[in-house]
């Protein structure tokens, strides 16, 4: 997609702080972390959100990705501590981005309440 950031990084378009590449997932830090350690985890191809995922291709990226985050945890030594992902869908959902995205939070004890 021309106008997706998240495409723009991808091809490297936009510089990132990268985590962790493969074929099919990229990681980097977010620029506006809300936890100390906050990591953006992305398919390398573009996805809207969970909503449409349409293919057996879509839901290999999504393999990859949960395979990715495991790896990040252990790089990173948030596995033992623990960690957050989400992945926000739609507007009201909280999606900015139009392309699907995995937020890995952790560096601190995370509240239970959902976000207001």
């Amino acid at each position: 997609m021309d106008n997706c950031i998240f495409c723009k990084i991808i091809n490297g378009e936009i510089p990132s702080n990268k985590v962790y590449e493969d074929e099919k997932v990229l990681a980097f830090y977010d620029i506006h972390p809300v936890t100390p350690i906050h990591v953006l985890v992305i398919p390398k191809k573009h996805i809207e959100s969970i909503v449409k995922l349409e293919s057996e291709e879509d839901y290999e990226y999504v393999k990859s990705i949960h395979k990715a985050i495991n790896e990040i945890a252990k790089k990173l030594n948030i596995d033992e501590e623990g960690f957050r992902v989400v992945a926000n869908c739609g507007e009201n959902g909280g999606q900015e981005v139009k392309h699907l995205h995995y937020h890995i939070l952790a560096g601190k004890k995370l509240g239970t309440k959902v976000a207001e």
